[in-house]
Protein backbone atom coordinates (compact mmCIF):
# COMPACT_ATOMS: atom_id res chain seq x y z
CA UNK A 1 0.00 0.00 0.00
CA UNK A 2 1.08 3.52 -0.72
CA UNK A 3 0.15 7.01 -0.95
CA UNK A 4 -1.42 8.07 -4.19
CA UNK A 5 -2.51 11.93 -2.94
CA UNK A 6 -2.06 14.07 -0.59
CA UNK A 7 -4.67 17.91 -0.87
CA UNK A 8 -4.66 20.57 1.70
CA UNK A 9 -7.37 23.15 2.13
CA UNK A 10 -5.68 26.59 3.37
CA UNK A 11 -8.82 27.95 3.69
CA UNK A 12 -12.29 26.19 4.95
CA UNK A 13 -14.22 25.21 1.78
CA UNK A 14 -12.63 26.90 -0.82
CA UNK A 15 -11.03 25.05 -3.24
CA UNK A 16 -8.18 22.31 -2.56
CA UNK A 17 -4.11 22.23 -3.16
CA UNK A 18 -2.64 18.80 -4.53
CA UNK A 19 0.46 18.06 -3.21
CA UNK A 20 3.14 15.98 -3.84
CA UNK A 21 4.71 16.44 -0.59
CA UNK A 22 3.66 18.02 2.48
CA UNK A 23 4.73 18.40 6.31
CA UNK A 24 2.78 17.01 9.04
CA UNK A 25 1.63 18.66 11.87
CA UNK A 26 -0.49 18.23 14.82
CA UNK A 27 -3.56 20.50 13.50
CA UNK A 28 -2.75 18.41 9.89
CA UNK A 29 -0.92 18.89 6.86
CA UNK A 30 0.92 22.22 7.09
CA UNK A 31 -1.17 24.82 6.63
CA UNK A 32 -4.25 22.89 6.39
CA UNK A 33 -7.54 24.99 7.15
CA UNK A 34 -5.89 28.15 8.52
CA UNK A 35 -7.83 30.50 7.53
CA UNK A 36 -12.06 30.23 7.01
CA UNK A 37 -14.72 33.02 5.89
CA UNK A 38 -17.21 33.57 8.45
CA UNK A 39 -20.33 36.07 8.36
CA UNK A 40 -20.90 39.41 10.15
CA UNK A 41 -21.23 37.65 13.50
CA UNK A 42 -18.26 35.50 13.39
CA UNK A 43 -20.31 32.86 12.41
CA UNK A 44 -17.95 29.80 9.62
CA UNK A 45 -19.83 30.07 6.42
CA UNK A 46 -18.93 26.88 3.79
CA UNK A 47 -20.13 25.22 0.99
CA UNK A 48 -23.09 24.43 2.90
CA UNK A 49 -24.50 27.62 2.54
CA UNK A 50 -22.53 29.27 -0.48
CA UNK A 51 -21.70 25.92 -2.95
CA UNK A 52 -20.35 29.05 -5.36
CA UNK A 53 -17.34 29.22 -2.84
CA UNK A 54 -15.77 25.94 -4.57
CA UNK A 55 -14.95 28.30 -7.62
CA UNK A 56 -12.17 30.07 -5.17
CA UNK A 57 -8.94 28.92 -6.10
CA UNK A 58 -6.54 28.73 -3.21
CA UNK A 59 -2.33 29.34 -3.72
CA UNK A 60 0.46 29.39 -1.45
CA UNK A 61 3.36 31.57 -2.15
CA UNK A 62 6.69 31.60 0.11
CA UNK A 63 5.16 35.32 0.95
CA UNK A 64 1.30 35.11 0.60
CA UNK A 65 -1.87 33.05 1.06
CA UNK A 66 -3.34 33.51 -2.60
CA UNK A 67 -7.10 33.65 -3.83
CA UNK A 68 -8.36 33.54 -7.15
CA UNK A 69 -11.86 33.83 -9.09
CA UNK A 70 -12.65 34.26 -12.39
CA UNK A 71 -14.50 37.29 -12.10
CA UNK A 72 -11.96 39.36 -9.86
CA UNK A 73 -7.89 39.61 -9.53
CA UNK A 74 -6.61 37.66 -6.94
CA UNK A 75 -6.49 38.33 -3.51
CA UNK A 76 -2.58 38.39 -1.96
CA UNK A 77 -2.92 37.80 1.82
CA UNK A 78 0.93 37.94 3.49
CA UNK A 79 1.93 35.04 5.54
CA UNK A 80 4.21 37.07 7.89
CA UNK A 81 1.45 39.08 9.79
CA UNK A 82 0.64 38.13 13.33
CA UNK A 83 -0.62 42.07 14.34
CA UNK A 84 -4.48 41.78 12.90
CA UNK A 85 -7.13 42.62 14.92
CA UNK A 86 -8.55 39.46 17.05
CA UNK A 87 -11.85 38.40 16.62
CA UNK A 88 -14.19 35.41 18.17
CA UNK A 89 -15.66 33.19 15.48
CA UNK A 90 -17.60 29.49 15.99
CA UNK A 91 -16.68 26.38 14.06
CA UNK A 92 -20.21 24.42 15.24
CA UNK A 93 -20.17 24.14 19.01
CA UNK A 94 -16.77 25.36 19.40
CA UNK A 95 -15.80 29.63 19.29
CA UNK A 96 -12.03 30.90 19.10
CA UNK A 97 -9.93 33.79 18.31
CA UNK A 98 -9.17 34.42 14.67
CA UNK A 99 -6.91 37.16 13.15
CA UNK A 100 -9.17 39.46 11.10
CA UNK A 101 -7.47 39.39 7.70
CA UNK A 102 -8.96 42.91 6.67
CA UNK A 103 -11.14 45.13 4.57
CA UNK A 104 -9.05 44.58 1.65
CA UNK A 105 -9.74 40.92 1.90
CA UNK A 106 -13.54 41.19 3.20
CA UNK A 107 -14.21 43.56 0.13
CA UNK A 108 -13.16 41.10 -2.29
CA UNK A 109 -14.95 38.15 -0.92
CA UNK A 110 -18.10 40.20 -1.34
CA UNK A 111 -17.10 41.03 -5.11
CA UNK A 112 -17.05 37.33 -5.73
CA UNK A 113 -19.50 36.03 -3.30
CA UNK A 114 -22.06 38.28 -3.04
CA UNK A 115 -23.67 39.05 0.73
CA UNK A 116 -24.44 35.84 2.66
CA UNK A 117 -28.64 36.30 4.18
CA UNK A 118 -28.17 40.26 4.68
CA UNK A 119 -24.28 39.51 6.09
CA UNK A 120 -20.99 40.58 5.15
CA UNK A 121 -18.09 37.90 4.49
CA UNK A 122 -15.06 38.09 6.47
CA UNK A 123 -11.65 36.11 6.00
CA UNK A 124 -9.73 35.50 9.32
CA UNK A 125 -6.82 33.02 10.23
CA UNK A 126 -6.68 30.62 13.35
CA UNK A 127 -4.61 32.80 15.73
CA UNK A 128 -1.43 30.31 16.34
CA UNK A 129 -1.69 30.82 20.50
CA UNK A 130 -5.44 28.99 19.97
CA UNK A 131 -5.94 25.00 20.28
CA UNK A 132 -9.26 23.85 19.55
CA UNK A 133 -9.17 20.57 20.84
CA UNK A 134 -10.79 17.04 19.13
CA UNK A 135 -13.82 15.56 20.76
CA UNK A 136 -12.33 13.29 23.33
CA UNK A 137 -15.43 10.85 23.58
CA UNK A 138 -13.84 9.13 20.21
CA UNK A 139 -10.42 8.86 21.59
CA UNK A 140 -8.36 6.45 23.20
CA UNK A 141 -7.52 6.92 27.17
CA UNK A 142 -5.31 9.76 27.25
CA UNK A 143 -5.00 11.24 24.34
CA UNK A 144 -5.12 14.19 23.13
CA UNK A 145 -5.67 16.20 20.00
CA UNK A 146 -6.18 19.54 18.17
CA UNK A 147 -7.00 21.14 15.13
CA UNK A 148 -7.74 24.33 13.52
CA UNK A 149 -10.56 25.19 11.51
CA UNK A 150 -11.08 21.60 10.32
CA UNK A 151 -15.10 20.65 11.18
CA UNK A 152 -13.35 18.41 13.49
CA UNK A 153 -10.45 16.65 13.07
CA UNK A 154 -7.06 17.47 11.64
CA UNK A 155 -6.77 14.85 9.09
CA UNK A 156 -8.87 12.38 6.40
CA UNK A 157 -7.74 9.38 5.34
CA UNK A 158 -9.21 7.65 2.73
CA UNK A 159 -8.86 4.43 -0.12
CA UNK A 160 -9.04 4.75 -3.54
CA UNK A 161 -10.92 1.66 -3.35
CA UNK A 162 -13.58 3.21 -1.66
CA UNK A 163 -14.30 5.82 -4.52
CA UNK A 164 -14.49 2.94 -6.78
CA UNK A 165 -16.72 0.88 -5.12
CA UNK A 166 -18.92 4.31 -4.47
CA UNK A 167 -18.46 4.95 -8.09
CA UNK A 168 -19.31 1.66 -9.37
CA UNK A 169 -22.89 2.10 -7.35
CA UNK A 170 -23.36 5.37 -8.53
CA UNK A 171 -23.24 3.89 -12.67
CA UNK A 172 -25.14 0.98 -11.92
CA UNK A 173 -27.53 3.32 -10.98
CA UNK A 174 -27.20 5.51 -14.12
CA UNK A 175 -25.30 8.13 -12.80
CA UNK A 176 -21.28 9.71 -13.68
CA UNK A 177 -19.07 8.88 -11.34
CA UNK A 178 -17.32 11.19 -9.01
CA UNK A 179 -13.49 12.59 -8.16
CA UNK A 180 -11.86 12.26 -5.04
CA UNK A 181 -12.27 15.92 -4.74
CA UNK A 182 -16.15 15.63 -3.88
CA UNK A 183 -14.68 14.60 -0.47
CA UNK A 184 -11.86 16.74 0.61
CA UNK A 185 -9.37 14.09 1.86
CA UNK A 186 -5.95 14.73 3.12
CA UNK A 187 -4.52 11.74 2.63
CA UNK A 188 -5.34 9.00 0.19
CA UNK A 189 -3.88 5.49 -0.19
CA UNK A 190 -4.33 2.42 -2.64
CA UNK A 191 -5.73 0.18 0.14
CA UNK A 192 -6.86 -3.10 -2.10
CA UNK A 193 -10.34 -3.24 -0.34
CA UNK A 194 -13.33 -0.87 0.02
CA UNK A 195 -13.58 0.84 3.02
CA UNK A 196 -11.18 -1.13 4.62
CA UNK A 197 -9.81 2.22 6.48
CA UNK A 198 -12.97 1.80 8.72
CA UNK A 199 -11.14 -1.15 10.11
CA UNK A 200 -7.99 0.46 10.32
CA UNK A 201 -6.95 1.79 14.13
CA UNK A 202 -3.45 3.56 12.58
CA UNK A 203 -2.18 4.68 9.57
CA UNK A 204 1.82 4.11 10.00
CA UNK A 205 4.17 5.69 7.41
CA UNK A 206 8.07 5.78 7.28
CA UNK A 207 8.16 2.73 9.09
CA UNK A 208 6.59 3.71 11.90
CA UNK A 209 7.86 7.23 12.64
CA UNK A 210 4.87 9.17 11.47
CA UNK A 211 1.96 7.67 12.84
CA UNK A 212 -2.06 8.60 12.14
CA UNK A 213 -4.55 7.04 14.56
CA UNK A 214 -7.84 6.47 12.49
CA UNK A 215 -10.07 7.31 15.29
CA UNK A 216 -14.08 8.31 13.81
CA UNK A 217 -15.69 7.49 10.37
CA UNK A 218 -16.48 10.78 8.81
CA UNK A 219 -20.05 11.48 8.43
CA UNK A 220 -20.54 13.26 4.49
CA UNK A 221 -22.92 16.30 4.01
CA UNK A 222 -24.22 18.56 1.22
CA UNK A 223 -20.67 19.35 -0.22
CA UNK A 224 -20.48 16.27 -1.37
CA UNK A 225 -22.86 17.13 -3.68
CA UNK A 226 -20.90 20.24 -5.27
CA UNK A 227 -18.59 19.77 -7.92
CA UNK A 228 -15.15 21.61 -6.40
CA UNK A 229 -14.54 23.22 -10.22
CA UNK A 230 -17.68 24.82 -10.62
CA UNK A 231 -19.15 25.20 -7.28
CA UNK A 232 -22.43 23.57 -9.22
CA UNK A 233 -24.65 20.66 -8.29
CA UNK A 234 -25.05 18.97 -11.44
CA UNK A 235 -27.56 16.20 -9.39
CA UNK A 236 -29.47 17.41 -6.22
CA UNK A 237 -28.56 14.68 -3.48
CA UNK A 238 -25.57 12.86 -5.04
CA UNK A 239 -23.24 11.07 -3.83
CA UNK A 240 -24.67 11.93 -0.60
CA UNK A 241 -27.46 9.37 -1.13
CA UNK A 242 -25.63 7.05 -3.03
CA UNK A 243 -23.81 6.73 0.57
CA UNK A 244 -26.43 6.47 2.72
CA UNK A 245 -28.03 3.74 0.68
CA UNK A 246 -24.85 2.47 1.07
CA UNK A 247 -24.96 2.13 4.28
CA UNK A 248 -20.71 1.55 5.02
CA UNK A 249 -21.05 1.93 8.63
CA UNK A 250 -24.29 0.27 9.21
CA UNK A 251 -25.65 3.07 10.88
CA UNK A 252 -27.95 6.20 9.81
CA UNK A 253 -26.26 8.64 7.51
CA UNK A 254 -23.53 8.58 4.62
CA UNK A 255 -19.86 7.89 5.60
CA UNK A 256 -16.92 8.12 3.46
CA UNK A 257 -13.41 8.52 5.23
CA UNK A 258 -11.62 8.14 8.41
CA UNK A 259 -10.92 11.06 10.58
CA UNK A 260 -7.66 10.94 12.36
CA UNK A 261 -5.06 12.45 14.32
CA UNK A 262 -1.64 12.65 14.73
CA UNK A 263 0.15 10.34 17.11
CA UNK A 264 3.55 10.30 15.70
CA UNK A 265 5.50 12.42 13.19
CA UNK A 266 5.21 15.77 14.16
CA UNK A 267 7.31 18.07 11.60
CA UNK A 268 8.53 15.27 9.16
CA UNK A 269 7.05 15.43 5.63
CA UNK A 270 5.46 12.54 3.89
CA UNK A 271 5.27 12.45 -0.16
CA UNK A 272 2.88 10.66 -2.71
CA UNK A 273 4.10 7.14 -3.27
CA UNK A 274 5.73 6.52 0.01
CA UNK A 275 4.46 3.01 1.21
CA UNK A 276 2.06 2.99 3.89
CA UNK A 277 0.74 0.12 6.04
CA UNK A 278 -2.20 -0.24 8.57
CA UNK A 279 -2.58 -1.61 11.81
CA UNK A 280 -6.59 -3.35 12.85
CA UNK A 281 -8.28 -1.66 15.68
Amino acid sequence: MKITQLAIYPVKSLRGISLDRAEVTERGLAHDRQWMVVDDIGRFVTQRQLPRMARIAVRLSDESLVLEHPEASPLHVPLGREDQPRLPVHVWDDQCQALDEGAEAAEWLGAVLGDFKGSGLRLVRFAPDQRRGVETQFLAPGEQAHTAFADGYPFLVVSEASLAEVNRVLQAKGLAPVPMTRFRPSIVVDAAEPFAENGWGELVLQEGAVRLGLRKPCQRCKITTVDQATGQIAVPGEPLGTLVQMNTRLAPGGYFGQNAILLAGAGRTIAVGEPAASTPR
